[in-house]
């Protein structure tokens, strides 16, 4: 299949080259070209501008943004809905706030156009190991499409969850999940470095160890090996956490179906608190944003 690309930051730019190793044709657009002209010589076409894309692609069209939630998102998609046509489906794959999809959707019923969102989880390591895919929105338009969910995902790691902004929805509480798994492995990790056995451990090989048949073993559990295996005591960063926006609209989705969530809510909290503390637990939850999602960190100084 022919699909339309747009946003090539890093999960964008390697879904992109994913499809592009699975034998599908990629047209891709970056606001900056050097993003676009780097994936060309990955065998992608090259477009350099919104109005250049939609041309590339035949109708039906398939166009998927990768793009940070909010604003842009809506400036892009304003511009897509002018130039597109009947029956061409747009996709959402950002950290999109479920509502807003809802929105959309309707905007883009209007003029004929299928809208999707897609939950991505998957982070740096997707071009390698497949991404996790999570769609709302019209069922034919998903089934369409399953083709590029093949190649983006591994073996079952795409799942139609129902109507529009069904998808997100997911995602957000995977990623409030993910603060609290995050958040449980930083205070264990330190209490360990806090108690008088830490000079004989290193926490590279126990994090190993923990993966080999436990309860708590984990994909992050891994990352956080690898993570100690560089820095044993993650001295060369600061324990200084951001949150993406999910952690905190699913701490508002409990509010307002009045679900206790108290380690999910606890979790986003100890990140705000992060910001004014430089701690152990915080070096390890900033380290592991590292290394699951390339998120930026601040060095120690």
């Amino acid at each position: 299949m022919k699909i339309g690309m747009i946003g090539l930051g890093r999960m964008g730019m390697n879904m992109a080259r994913r499809l592009l190793e699975h034998g599908h044709t990629v047209a891709a657009y970056n606001r900056t070209p050097e993003k676009t002209e780097q994936l060309a010589e990955h065998g992608a076409e090259a477009c350099f501008s919104l109005e250049e894309l939609l041309q590339a692609l035949e109708q039906p069209r398939i166009l998927w943004m990768m793009l940070p939630a909010g604003e842009i998102v809506d400036r892009h998609l304003e511009t897509i809905l002018e130039l597109a046509g009947s029956g061409d489906v747009v996709i959402d794959g950002g950290n999109t706030f479920y509502k807003d999809d809802i929105r959309r959707s309707h905007t883009a019923a209007e003029k004929g156009v299928h809208y999707l969102d897609a939950g991505t989880s998957g982070g740096i390591w997707g071009l390698e190991v497949g991404y996790c895919l999570m769609i709302g929105g019209d069922e034919k338009a998903f089934s369409r499409i399953e083709p590029v969910l093949a190649a983006l995902a591994p073996k079952d790691g795409y799942l139609y969850c129902g109507p529009t902004g069904a998808g997100h929805f997911v995602k957000m509480i995977h990623n409030g999940i993910e603060y609290g798994m995050m958040q449980a492995y930083a205070e264990g990790f330190g209490i360990l470095e806090d108690s008088p056995y830490a000079r004989h451990l290193d926490y590279a090989q126990l994090s190993h160890l923990w993966n080999q048949g436990s309860v708590i073993r984990s994909w992050l559990l891994e990352l956080a090996e690898l993570a100690f295996a560089r820095s044993p005591k993650l001295d060369d960063l600061q324990g200084s956490v951001q949150d993406s926006g999910e952690g905190r609209w699913t701490v508002q989705q409990a509010v307002e179906t009045a679900s206790s969530a108290p380690v999910l809510t606890l979790s986003l909290m100890e990140r705000f608190r992060s910001r004014r503390e430089d701690t152990f637990p915080n070096r390890i939850l900033a380290a592991l944003r590292r290394e699951f999602g390339g998120h930026a960190v601040k060095k120690s100084e």
